[in-house]
């Protein structure tokens, strides 16, 4: 490709990601650190509950932007078959969701499209949608139907681990949503509807999950990057050279609004239960053209502050 056609690309993404992310990070989101803050630790009321609201004065920045997503590893769904057989205990979850995010920001979370998941009213689907970007890239499984955010819950859920998980991955990106975003960028989210299969969705039709599976790992190929081994149902991974290149690609997929995280190096793309060619095929498409532009913006790029993690 003509190196004018490269610059002119490159342009062009680097005016994508300006106007999708809030202003602290416009024109220096190269410098943002991809290292955590550190988990902040729980505090407790008189009766011994949690005290979500007395928790988080400050955030990391978002994984979104290219900082430390909250979780190293994804918060997968949970099989609608744990979520049967101790029904008690996953109210107890559900119930503690909900006082949890009322306290924190003041969200009405009702019940879920399905079971093991809660929903999260938002003002307008495209509220939803850009939260499930923001979310997901912490690593933290989300859906939208319409207007709500579809969260994990299971009866597994600890509230020091997965409950807080939940919790800080969505009052952060809210954080950002309400205080940081312009009335026109809170309409940047994308109205497509991205659903990688969970493991009940991959144990129903397994044919048809295995098919998708394999189409999306083609499509990816062509960058010329290695495939991942398979570690979770409904994503495929693709290793990178390491940290800064996945951070870099992560955000320019993001801003053509393709769900997407990443777990150090490896980046990973949503699969859904069945296959879906012409979605393959952008994600292919849009994927091997920001390897391309990587490899030429990665000659002239500036010092990388690695985060140091293993």
């Amino acid at each position: 490709m003509p190196p004018g056609d490269t610059a002119a690309d490159l342009a062009a993404l680097d005016a994508k990601i300006n106007a999708l992310l809030p202003a602290r990070y416009q024109h220096c989101y190269e410098t943002v650190p991809p290292t955590s803050m550190g988990s902040a630790g729980l505090s407790y009321d008189e009766q011994g509950k949690v005290a979500w609201d007395r928790i988080w004065t400050t955030f990391c920045d978002l994984a979104l932007a290219g900082g430390p997503p909250h979780r190293g590893r994804l918060l997968e769904p949970v099989p609608e078959a744990d979520v049967a057989a101790q029904p008690t205990r996953y109210a107890e979850v559900v119930a503690e969701l909900r006082r949890a995010l009322w306290l924190t920001s003041a969200l009405v979370v009702g019940d879920g499209y399905a079971p093991g998941w809660v929903g999260v009213r938002c003002t307008t689907a495209e509220e939803a949608a850009w939260l499930q970007l923001a979310v997901t890239a912490e690593n933290v499984s989300a859906r939208r139907r319409g207007a709500a955010l579809q969260l994990p819950a299971g009866p597994s859920f600890r509230v020091e681990k997965e409950i807080k998980n939940v919790v800080v991955a969505l009052i952060k990106a809210c954080h950002y949503w309400e205080g940081h975003l312009t009335g026109a960028q809170q309409t940047l989210g994308g109205d497509d509807a991205w659903e990688a299969a969970g493991p009940t969705e991959a144990a129903a039709t397994p044919a048809e999950y295995e098919a998708a599976m394999a189409e999306m790992e083609e499509s990816l190929r062509p960058a010329g990057l290695p495939i991942a081994p398979r570690a979770y149902a409904g994503w495929v991974g693709v290793r990178t050279s390491g940290e800064e290149e996945a951070v870099w690609l992560l955000r320019a997929v993001l801003v053509e609004r393709i769900l997407a995280r990443r777990e150090d190096h490896v980046l990973y793309f949503p699969v859904a239960a069945s296959p879906d060619a012409d979605r393959a095929a952008r994600v292919g498409r849009l994927f091997a053209r920001s390897r391309e532009l990587w490899t030429a913006y990665s000659s002239r790029r500036p010092a990388w502050r690695p985060s140091g993690r293993t």
